[in-house]
């Protein structure tokens, strides 16, 4: 909780001059940023870093079991073989198209040790998402799983294949430091794809300094919470920790595991259990007993299932002492739930908003604070501006709700060659998020409906891409895409269309149109027929609201 200046005063001895996490002002990319003084300036700091973790376990699949010094070591030694065998230099981009697993995790750092681009492409893409995406990065080396590159049978994108599956661990033999290459701290490491109003997906161009941001913002949170604590509660504190081992059920694609789960794990030297296939919350719950995970995120649609499976289990879960939420606000009852199948991570109940533009987390809550607002995204965290501003631009007060625009070191460089996109999101410095929200107190509320971005278990799906997609049926005259509420998911899919002629809806038909060239999870699982035409404004935009019922056609602003 922070009451009567205790936070400000910490804060003030943690960041300021000779502190812990003392900030300074540095000129980034040709502007003034408040940027943290003692940082790592790239990800090549990063990983040598696990050498101080030796012989603890770092990346666990299954029987697979490595070590952050075989990690180092294996890192380093596919570094040299992309560099030497197949020419991988600065600039070059690598995309990486698999499911969760440790040669993930060391593709990623041997490209970004040699200056190369990793392309984190979406697992879930069917074969148009997933060619779209490779002809817009125009990779030089296309890294995948036998699963996924069997999606891409017939198609020359003209990069060098390298299939985990067949001979890949011999890259990784050998012994040897990482070739001598050191980016600068702005030079690019990472494209993260992220779903756009223009119905295809755009990726978020990444630097080297944005990734160790985003790390150090997250280590200084803990921190700073932990000193609170310390001053509020000195009777609750216990003697350090032994190595944190988190459950990476979240996919390296996505922020919240490549970021939340496999950035921090590298720098703190932790240990991560990845699984493989679908979802299942039983076996979450096996994991977490068998490898005493400390550590998971409860993202989207995972936390209520695996919160059910937990109240009929007799597993041992008393190893979880934190949880941690992205994505989206997460409801106070599936809060509830959550710490009553991990009492002992009740306390220690933590989220944090940002994107894949913002890089690093922009606003933090956790333990009481999310218990006394569970509603909020916290306050703003050290190093960012963050203002909410009206249509006009003009910088909203507290308690006035308005587009949510931020500023910091580790915004992204812009949208891979879409220089249109560029800019309209980054507007003199500043990152125009799409977010409508508001601040009360210092605490920042987001209204997720404000706009038509679904939300569907914290993925992020917009509307146009599916409505082109239905449009292009021949049956089919218009459509308009929505989210409607669902117990575990937050929001499912809806496809509200109208038919030609005297057609009729057949609702697992248009299905499988949809599915032929969008991922499962964009598929529509709510239909409806509507026999007249969509309600518009002046302007000719559909008025989802009307569809929805939480308007009627007369309240409709001409």
């Amino acid at each position: 909780m922070q009451t009567d200046g205790l936070l400000e005063e910490v804060r003030a001895e943690l960041t300021g001059p000779g502190g812990m996490f003392e900030i300074g002002t540095e000129e980034v990319r040709g502007e003034p940023r408040s940027v943290w003084a003692g940082r790592r300036r790239n990800l090549n700091e990063l990983v040598e870093g696990c050498a101080n973790h030796g012989d603890a376990e770092f990346l666990v699949l299954g029987d697979v079991r490595i070590t952050h010094a075989d990690f180092l070591r294996r890192t380093n030694a596919l570094a040299r073989r992309l560099r030497d065998d197949y020419a991988v230099s600065p600039g070059d981009r690598v995309a990486i198209f698999a499911a969760n697993r440790p040669e993930w995790v060391i593709t990623f750092y041997a490209v970004a040790r040699i200056g190369g681009i990793v392309v984190a492409m979406n697992g879930w893409w069917t074969r148009d998402e997933a060619v779209y995406g490779l002809d817009l990065v125009d990779p030089v080396l296309l890294v995948g799983d036998a699963k996924r590159l069997a999606r891409l049978d017939g198609f020359d994108h003209g990069a060098v294949t390298l299939d985990l599956d067949e001979g890949f661990a011999e890259l990784m033999e050998g012994d040897g430091p990482a070739p001598p290459v050191n980016p600068a701290e702005d030079d690019p490491a990472l494209i993260l794809f992220t779903s756009g109003t223009t119905g295809r997906p755009k990726g978020a161009l990444i630097s080297h300094r944005g990734l160790i941001g985003f790390i150090d913002g997250m280590i200084y949170r803990g921190a700073e919470a932990a000193f609170v604590k310390a001053r509020t509660h000195p009777d609750s504190l216990s003697a350090p920790r032994s190595q944190l081992i988190t459950l990476a059920t979240s996919p390296l694609f996505h922020v919240s595991g490549l970021f939340g789960s496999t950035l921090i794990g590298t720098s703190v030297g932790s240990k991560l259990v990845f699984r493989s296939g679908k979802f299942d919350a039983d076996e979450v719950l096996a994991l977490i007993e068998a490898e005493r995970v400390t550590s998971w995120g409860a993202l989207g649609s995972m936390g209520p299932l695996v919160a059910q499976a937990a109240a009929e289990s007799t597993r041992d879960l008393s190893s979880i002492t934190g949880i941690g939420f992205g994505g989206a606000p997460v409801s106070e009852t599936v809060q509830n739930r959550l710490r009553e199948a991990f009492p002992n991570a009740a306390a220690n109940f933590g989220m944090g908003y940002g994107s894949s533009e913002s890089v690093a987390v922009i606003t933090s809550i956790s333990g009481a604070e999310m218990v006394e607002r569970p509603d909020s995204c916290g306050t703003v965290n050290p190093t960012f501006d963050v203002e909410t501003r009206d249509d006009d631009g003009n910088v909203l007060p507290e308690g006035a709700e308005g587009e949510i625009f931020v500023r910091s070191a580790y915004t992204m460089l812009g949208y891979w060659r879409n220089e249109e996109a560029t800019a309209s999101t980054l507007i003199d410095g500043w990152l125009s998020t799409g977010d409508i929200g508001r601040f009360e107190d210092g605490y920042l509320y987001i209204n997720s409906r404000a706009r038509d971005m679904i939300l569907r278990a914290a993925e992020n799906i917009y509307p146009v891409e599916i409505e082109h997609r239905i449009e292009a049926h021949p049956d089919v005259a218009e459509c308009a895409v929505l989210g409607v509420d669902h117990a575990t998911l937050g929001q499912e899919v809806c496809a509200v269309v109208v038919l030609k002629g005297s057609a009729s809806l057949d609702e697992s038909a248009m299905g499988t149109w949809v599915a032929e060239t969008l991922a499962g999870f964009k598929v529509p699982s709510v239909w409806r027929q509507r026999d007249e035409p969509l309600p518009r404004n002046a302007a000719g935009k559909v008025v989802k609201d009307v569809l929805t019922g939480d308007r009627s056609l007369d309240q409709i602003e001409e």
